[in-house]
């Protein structure tokens, strides 16, 4: 009884946040200005100097995270060694074969190692050049605006030594973020969400506080496209947001967007012999499709950055992390339920992700070496069925693209549960009816497909790149519903 007294009370404080249009946060304190800031001043250390405490939140980001808080996310977590998804998810290795996520895709440490990430991994990560800057640094729109078509196609050291030498190693700082007069959000990055906003028929003038608190984070944390000219040099950074609407950007519309494009085909997959596009680090896409907090007003930095107290100050946490890492604090701002209750759901919801995740993917990578075989056999001179050759190829892309979106997405389903199910479940039903029809294609063809197709799976996930990294089975994250 006292359980369920308990969220309902959470629903009306939920309801209520709601009905003001502010989402979960209090009102915004006011921040205490000691000086000004000079326009265009990049260095943290300097607004550093007027707001000290928020400068001091900042620099945690690079200080590892306390360890067993997330039960998916270890990130960069005190005592442990960085996780590799390809260690993670071994059909990830097969899928991305012949591109730089194939060779080393490690779980990101916080904004303050931004950059320092991309040069310690496998240079076969970099190859789209000065593109892979733009969520880096926060020189990026200014490099854009100065080199032009340069700043993409450009070599990524190239345009990486342009900026100031004791600032090439510098992650998301204030000016990211900030109008430095008067601390008001702003999007500083124009030439990437500010197009695609356009795209949604969105008026930047017109945007709430509580919109922006949620349109700086997806500045970056959005997918993007780095389309390639005939000489595969990067020639922009764009959002497949056409034909999507303002909390409703899909799936379908961003498949449909990347398939009818033809310089969105970054790369070649190694099994296949495709040439397809990629998907990254989603979140605003699934959290802005009809979530349950986007619906109630929530924003990321309710979540992400919720007020914390720091001697008389109350200001927003600029230690940037999961709430997991963070002791649900930010939840219980509209949440009545203890911090147990509320990570037993989080796990219940990625628990079910995961293993559709799981499910789904090896399911896709079992046909893309149906196609290895298929190919492997119309070399050799036998006649596969052309038709059933592309409506396979068709499904097998549906999947593909699905399994990579929520792979990428990096919530393990949690901000938004009911769309990440729908997802997988819809990539499992495309590599289903792919497989069957290849395996038909095969056998009209006189070749014959063993029940389990063995995915050969050593031969992807070990002496990868210039480091020869081997798998490390100890990392491999297993079904956890596998007994059900």
């Amino acid at each position: 009884m006292e359980m369920r007294m308990a969220r309902r009370g959470a629903v009306a404080l939920l309801l209520a946040a709601t009905a003001m249009g502010t989402g979960c946060a209090p009102r915004k304190p006011e921040p205490v200005k000691t000086a000004d800031i000079a326009d265009g001043t990049v260095d943290p250390a300097q607004w550093g100097k007027v707001y000290p405490v928020e400068y001091d939140l900042w620099k945690k980001t690079g200080e590892p995270t306390p360890a067993g808080k997330s039960k998916y996310k270890h990130g960069y977590d005190e005592g442990e060694e960085r996780r590799d998804k390809l260690d993670e998810f071994p059909f990830l290795a097969l899928l991305y074969n012949g591109w730089g996520f194939g060779v080393e895709y490690r779980e990101p440490r916080g904004h303050f190692y931004m950059i320092t990430d991309q040069l310690e991994v496998d240079p076969g990560r970099v190859k789209a050049g000065g593109s892979c800057l733009t969520c880096k640094t926060p020189y990026a729109p200014v490099l854009q605006r100065q080199m032009g078509h340069d700043y993409f196609a450009k070599p990524y050291q190239e345009v990486l030594a342009k900026i100031p030498k004791e600032h090439q190693t510098l992650g998301v700082a204030c000016i990211d973020c900030h109008n430095n007069r008067d601390m008001s959000l702003k999007i500083s990055r124009d030439f990437t969400l500010g197009k695609a906003l356009a795209k949604l028929g969105v008026d930047e003038a017109k945007l709430t506080q509580q919109e922006k608190r949620t349109l700086v984070c997806a500045q970056c944390h959005v997918t993007y496209s780095i389309p390639k000219d005939e000489k595969m040099k990067s020639t922009d950074v764009f959002f497949p947001w056409d034909e999507s609407k303002w909390g409703h950007i899909t799936i379908e519309d961003i498949i449909r967007k990347l398939r009818s494009n033809p310089p969105s085909g970054e790369w070649t997959q190694g099994v296949t012999g495709f040439k397809v596009a990629f998907i990254r680090h989603p979140e605003f896409e699934l959290f802005s499709n009809n979530s349950v907090h986007w619906q109630a007003g929530v924003a990321c930095s309710d979540c992400h950055m919720p007020y914390t107290k720091v001697g008389s100050q109350k200001v927003s946490d600029h230690r940037i992390t999961s709430p997991l890492k963070n002791d649900l604090r930010a939840c219980q701002q509209c949440h009545a339920e203890s911090p147990e209750w509320l990570r037993g759901q989080v796990y219940a919801i990625q628990d079910r992700t995961m293993s559709q995740f799981i499910r789904a993917g090896y399911a896709t990578a079992t046909v893309a070496k149906l196609f290895e075989m298929a190919n492997r056999e119309q070399a050799a001179g036998k006649a596969i069925d052309k038709t059933l050759y592309e409506q396979a190829k068709d499904h097998y892309l549906e999947a593909f693209y699905r399994v990579v979106f929520i792979g990428a997405e990096n919530s393990v389903g949690f901000h938004n549960p009911t769309e990440a199910l729908r997802v997988l479940g819809d990539a499992s039903t495309h590599a289903g009816k792919a497989e069957g029809l290849l395996r038909q294609a095969l056998a009209k063809a006189g070749v014959t497909v063993p029940v389990t197709v063995d995915l050969e799976l050593s031969k992807y996930v070990n002496n990868r790149g210039t480091k020869k990294l081997m798998f490390k089975p100890e990392h491999e994250i297993k079904d956890p519903l596998a007994a059900r």
